[in-house]
């Protein structure tokens, strides 16, 4: 499977209440499954009700409001049932990419534990959040996932809908995974692993530099799930 990025993948993207990953609810999720040719074979979208009130600033990002979500939306045990159970299925036989995975799958676990559903093991992980600043490390500017869609040439519409950023998000993996092959055209176990390196060391550099200005700053490298400290 080193040509993962030939083969069959997918991608899962959330957007929700919030920033906070341990606090946040799903609000709507996407997960996509394309062919060699990324092609979109499966497409599963849920627009789910959080039964709580949707944050303005949230709904100017993602266009769904409290009122949207209640009219519409559905149950969210059932969704997180449904979303979990499906990806979980996936992770057998595929790689699942994810942008910035720590928040999307810690907000997923928050949301499980809230309704009493299985947990899933996030694993193999593709996450080209961690994989870009591991691979080009000194580039500047921005490496938001719009900001990446822009430098890799890769379409991004209706940014920050799930579906829109699911299939960006397989995009720029693709594109990474074709410059940088000697990185990342590797078995996809073995990649998660390393990006779990990856996104520690990352973080202590970070943590480090903030520390000159800050002694106590603190920067979680967790990946791709953050505990609740």
């Amino acid at each position: 499977m080193n040509n993962w990025h030939e083969l069959p993948r997918a991608a899962f993207d959330l957007e929700t209440t919030g920033r906070d990953p341990h606090a946040a609810r799903i609000v709507t999720a996407s997960i996509l499954v394309v062919n060699a040719k990324a092609e979109i074979l499966q497409h599963r979208e849920w627009l789910v009700n959080p039964g709580v009130r949707i944050p303005e600033e949230a709904s100017d990002i993602h266009g769904v409001t409290t009122e949207i979500a209640e009219r519409d939306g559905m149950d969210p045990r059932q969704a997180v049932t449904e979303i979990s159970e499906f990806l979980d299925a996936l992770f057998q036989t595929m790689p699942v990419m994810v942008f910035n995975a720590p928040y999307d799958f810690t907000v997923l676990r928050q949301e499980a534990e809230r309704y009493g559903v299985a947990q899933i093991d996030p694993r193999p992980v593709i996450d080209p959040f961690i994989i870009d600043k591991q691979v080009d490390k000194y580039r500047r500017g921005k490496r938001t996932l719009v900001a990446m869609s822009e430098f890799y040439q890769v379409p991004l519409i209706n940014a920050h809908t799930s579906v829109a950023d699911a299939a960006a998000t397989i995009a720029v993996a693709d594109r990474l995974a074709e410059k940088y092959p000697k990185e990342l055209q590797i078995d996809p176990l073995l990649l998660h692993s390393n990006q779990i390196e990856w996104a520690a060391d990352q973080a202590a550099s970070f943590q480090e530099y903030l520390r000159r200005r800050d002694p106590s700053a603190v920067v979680d490298g967790e990946w791709p799930l953050k505990q609740q400290h």
